[in-house]
């Protein structure tokens, strides 16, 4: 039973995320109002007229010869210059053969039909699975100019804090909403986990356990994940001070044991594909030295050449000019997306420990139940078969298997596809917890901020930007570069003017009087702004606030809104001042 007595209301404006854990019926919820399929009992009603139209997480192309099929089939279907037009803006060609599309193709086809439609009410599941950031990004823009409603289930925090309006969690059969965005959701969930824990403890012991699990597994996460991001901005710093001056590309290397810490060297590698007219260089000088603990994001547009960077830094493809070392000890585990490892056929008991009851963790016998505990499984899961789970606890599964293997550099392509926010944790948790080296291709915005310490950026001329810290650093930097022109959807290929390096005889001009003061007190300021979004957080969370005080709900929904923006300038600006004290103090 997925769930049982639900009842869901969806207005003509609303902007619902649908949270829950893999696996707790969301597709399902959402196959059920768009009439896919019927429930057991009870009612579906819609206002007559309106069009339901539904983003599926995997949409069904066999029957269709190219994206164009696929994207006007149906008796009402949409009209083909309709859909040509969002094509064009989201950079597709849908004339392209449907076997031979790739997942991004697949996926921005599917958001043109939906789109087309003239919908009422979206329904997406995952939208943002297999897109790049700029498709992403316009997705965001489209939807944030859409008159309809919408539900959307993803992952991607940062889409669901900068869209949703409202929260639903379906959670264990029951289905709660909130009137607060996502940007609520961890203040609104702690209040029920901290109130159900409570309730828990009048009980049994047993239940009193169980109340103490869920504390441990999802609130005292999200509080060692604060650490954890100190450690990571501590782990940023020491980075951004190996790093040369913007527009070089070679990290700097400290001088004491550097033979040791270097695990993966390039120096000057070059990569072209294609000859004659069709000759594009993907890579062009680059050159880089990671060590022992870095964690590497690889950020850029679908095409652009982050899978080619990874497969060379990793040794699977030669460079055409330079050269990559790598270290003898190196013994990596690679993961990606398509869960090739894992046969749908078998149990999840063969797959972690070979039909056994125990399993090696790193050369530490467990349970096999109590490490599928480790990652958020149901202990009577242990014999469900592969195939009867869904994407998310597939994808969960590989990650147990593959982490409970030894190993010094961990490679992850698009981890971060199907699963469901705590796993989303728990993977964050478990790469910073992780001893050897990570590289990471990622178009989760959030996730790169929370996990990576150095950003390698993309933009498909061939350059390659490297920052100390995640997306949001590299973001801004990309805007302050010279030269640098907004990308559209599409892959872009405009190669961008590199900035000019300073030369050794120019000092940095030292702090003005008005920097100087920004620098000292923007961090209370960020503080007081943190405090203050807390505060209104907490009192979001009154389910009844909505209803018996709807004008301070407004002020303070408005207030959240406008205190995100200021902290997000004043992080920004800060970020900008630090970066010249820190060339000053180089300097000296």
């Amino acid at each position: 039973m997925l769930f049982r007595d639900l009842d869901i209301h969806v207005g003509p404006r609303d902007r619902l995320a649908l949270i829950g854990r893999n696996g707790a019926g969301k597709t399902t919820l959402l196959r059920l109002l768009a009439d896919q399929i019927e429930a057991d009992k009870g009612r579906r009603m819609i206002q007559p007229g309106t069009n339901i139209v539904m983003l599926e997480q995997e949409p069904d192309f066999a029957p269709f010869e190219t994206l164009l099929d696929f994207a006007v089939a149906g008796d009402q279907g949409p009209a083909v210059h309709d859909v040509e037009a969002i094509a064009d803006q989201l950079g597709i060609n849908l004339s392209i053969k449907a076997t031979k599309a790739s997942g991004g193709e697949k996926r921005r086809a599917a958001i043109c039909r939906a789109l087309a439609s003239e919908p009422d009410l979206l329904l997406l599941d995952e939208p943002t699975n297999h897109l790049d950031l700029g498709a992403i990004n316009w997705l965001e823009q489209w939807l944030g100019r859409y008159s309809g409603a919408f539900i959307t289930i993803s992952h991607d925090r940062t889409f669901l804090t900068r869209l949703t309006k409202q929260t639903a969690w379906l959670n264990r059969g029951a289905l709660r909403r909130q009137e607060v965005g996502f940007g609520g959701y961890d203040a609104w969930m702690e209040k029920i986990h901290a109130d159900e824990a409570q309730a828990a403890r009048k009980l049994d012991a047993r239940l009193k356990l169980e109340a103490h699990w869920l504390e441990r597994g999802v609130t005292a996460r999200r509080k060692r994940n604060q650490g954890r991001l100190e450690k990571l901005y501590e782990m940023r710093a020491q980075r951004a001070a190996m790093i040369g001056p913007a527009g070089t590309a070679a990290l700097k290397v400290q001088s004491d044991d550097s033979r040791t810490k270097s695990v993966i060297t390039a120096e000057h590698v070059s990569k072209t594909f294609g000859d004659g007219s069709n000759k594009r260089t993907v890579i062009r000088d680059f050159s880089l030295r990671i060590q022992r603990g870095d964690r590497i994001g690889l950020v850029g547009a679908n095409g652009a050449g982050k899978t080619t960077l990874l497969k060379i830094l990793t040794g699977e493809l030669a460079p055409d000019t330079g050269q990559v070392t790598l270290a003898k000890t190196l013994s990596g585990i690679f993961i990606d997306q398509q869960r090739k490892l894992l046969e749908p056929g078998k149990s999840v008991r063969d797959i972690l420990a070979d039909g056994s009851d125990w399993v090696d963790v790193r050369r530490v016998k467990k349970h096999v139940q109590g490490y599928l505990k480790d990652f958020l499984f149901a202990p009577e899961l242990i014999d469900a078969k592969v195939g009867t789970l869904s994407g998310g606890e597939q994808s969960r599964l590989l990650l147990a298997r593959e982490f409970a293997r030894m190993s010094n550099l961990l490679v992850l392509d698009e981890p971060t596809n199907d699963l469901d926010l705590e796993t989303l944790d728990l993977l964050q948790e478990v790469i910073a917890d992780y001893d050897g080296t990570v590289l990471l291709v990622s178009h989760d915005r959030d996730f790169l901020d929370r996990t990576v310490t150095v950003t390698l950026g993309l933009d498909g001329s061939g350059e390659v930007d490297i920052v100390a810290g995640g997306y949001a650093e590299w973001e801004a930097k990309r805007k302050a570069k010279p030269g640098t022109k907004r990308k559209s959807a599409s892959t872009s290929r405009e190669k961008t003017t590199a900035p000019k390096t300073a030369s050794p005889s120019q000092s940095p001009k030292k702090l003005g009087y008005k920097d100087q003061r920004d620098y000292d007190l923007l961090p209370a300021r960020i503080e007081e702004i943190e405090s203050r979004i807390s505060a209104i957080a907490e009192a979001l969370s009154d389910a009844d606030l909505y209803n018996s005080d709807r004008e301070r709900f407004d002020q303070l929904t408005a207030e959240n809104t406008a205190l995100l923006a200021e902290k997000d300038e004043a992080e920004m600006r800060w970020l900008e001042l630090a970066e010249q004290v820190e060339a000053m103090e180089k300097a000296r």
